[in-house]
């Protein structure tokens, strides 16, 4: 379901960046899998990670990416966005969709993976639901209702803003598709970052 769900999200938010085929990327809560398949579909000589807190999600998206872990290309793990298991400065691009609202600890977390960004590097969150957001007021009272039980924190677009940047990321960018719902947040790490 979250492969179906998310995938046009997804499409829109990766069509506003540049990924090259020699791309490394982290997908931090990568659900079922599909970003990851589209991830490895575009990135054809690069090399993409992926993440989830669940075994089951973990699991699923192995199955969806059966061919491109076999071809060495993928590779997929448990784990969480607040310890993540990988070396300072490995990835070009590390990508959440419809995760970082569910973060542990949100601003450590964007900290966490600002560690193994290259320096250049981006972080790009995607989400269907935000403060402030048509969907919001669609779903207002179901989703705050589920907000609080999932412990989910809704972010309004200058409460991305300041996220980002406090976190330590440069060329920030917030765009929203209002009708839709939708939102995705781009950082930098700042090409100056010394190497750990």
């Amino acid at each position: 379901m979250m492969n179906i769900g998310h995938s046009k999200l997804t499409d829109w938010g990766i069509s506003h960046i540049s990924i090259n085929k020699h791309d490394t990327i982290l997908d931090v809560g990568c659900g079922g899998g599909m970003t990851i398949r589209k991830l490895a579909a575009i990135t054809t000589e690069g090399r993409i990670y992926g993440i989830d807190y669940s075994e089951e999600s973990v699991a699923a998206a192995k199955r969806t990416n059966k061919q491109w872990i076999e071809k060495g290309r993928v590779e997929i793990q448990q784990g969480s966005v607040s310890h993540l298991p990988f070396s300072d400065n490995m990835f070009d691009l590390v990508i959440g969709v419809e995760t970082h609202f569910f973060w542990p600890d949100l601003p450590a977390d964007m900290q966490e993976i600002l560690r193994v960004l290259k320096p250049g590097g981006s972080l790009l969150v995607i989400a269907e639901m935000y403060k402030g957001g048509k969907s919001e007021n669609r779903i207002h009272k179901h989703a705050e209702r589920f907000a609080e039980k999932a412990n989910m924190r809704l972010l309004s677009v200058d409460e991305h803003r300041e996220l980002f940047s406090k976190a330590g990321y440069s060329d920030v960018q917030i765009i929203e598709d209002y009708n839709k719902g939708w939102i995705f947040g781009i950082g930098r790490k700042a090409s100056y970052w010394a190497a750990a």
